[in-house]
């Protein structure tokens, strides 16, 4: 499949601005599912960014950073895994295990860039003490720009030579070795979702995910009628607590004033 300028270009602006939303904006665009489509698009190829796009969302599920540990990078994986499915015509599960490497080694850049990053941030607690706005605002935009120049590049070369590149790089693998990408790509989306269970399970959720098993593994029910009836739950238990809080709950009312001298005495001469 041959990319355009255009294409590489544009590939490489949504890459820098998903990075810049990953550690600034946090509006979520950066996340596979989001990214594996808009890359599809901008390629020709929507369905197969969606799907691989949504097989690398189910591996990033449950990976969140937690103090100074820091998972895979995900927009790396989710512009590499598809860029991959889509230009040299992989499976999505064979994506997500090429896309993983990718996206640890450039994790180890980032945590590079903000270790650099420290003195910085004390220039500015400095220029802060001295009343000066406009320099910390002037430093506020070193960490985003760097982010953005470097995950455009990222962005931008594989989309624009991968055809030439990619494309004899996954040929000169050995099928032995992509099929252990396959493998393990397979199994990833269920450790995600795993991880992300740990997280948020609790025994009153029990049910549903004995129904969800049930409609899928017996009834043989697609993913989206599925969902579509877990959001159906969701939104009425979401609905019945709030028409509880509205009504009281059963919460006792608390009392119309302050206790008197007689309220006391009677209270201590019924045994309270």
């Amino acid at each position: 499949m041959e990319v355009s300028i255009w294409q590489a270009l544009l590939v490489g602006l949504w890459a820098g601005i998903a990075a810049i939303d990953q550690f600034n904006g946090l509006t979520h665009i950066h996340r596979p599912i989001v990214t594996g489509a808009v890359i599809g698009i901008i390629l020709g190829q929507p369905t197969v960014g969606i799907i691989t796009g949504g097989t690398l969302e189910l591996v990033w599920a449950g990976m969140v950073p937690l103090a100074g540990a820091q998972p895979p990078n995900v927009v790396i994986g989710g512009v590499i895994g598809t860029l991959f499915a889509i230009l040299s015509k992989l499976s999505p599960t064979t994506a997500v295990g090429i896309a993983v490497p990718f996206s640890v080694a450039v994790q180890a850049l980032i945590t590079l860039l903000f270790t650099g990053m420290a003195p910085v941030a004390h220039a500015m607690d400095v220029a802060g003490l001295n009343g000066e706005t406009k320099t910390i605002d002037r430093m506020a935009w070193i960490e985003p720009a760097i982010l953005f120049v470097g995950f455009f590049i990222m962005g931008f070369l594989p989309a624009l030579f991968g055809s030439n590149v990619i494309t004899p790089m996954v040929k000169a693998i050995p099928l032995w070795i992509l099929g252990g990408f396959q493998a393990a790509g397979g199994i990833m989306p269920a450790v995600g979702f795993g991880m992300l269970l740990k997280i948020m399970w609790k025994v009153e959720y029990a049910p549903f995910f004995v129904a969800g098993f049930i409609a899928a593994a017996y009834l043989k029910m697609e993913i989206l009628p599925i969902a579509l009836l877990a959001a159906a739950f969701a939104a009425y238990d979401y609905f019945a607590n709030q028409n509880r809080k509205s009504s009281g709950g059963g919460t006792p009312a608390p009392a119309s004033g302050p206790s008197t001298d007689d309220d006391d005495e009677e209270d201590y001469s019924n045994g309270i």
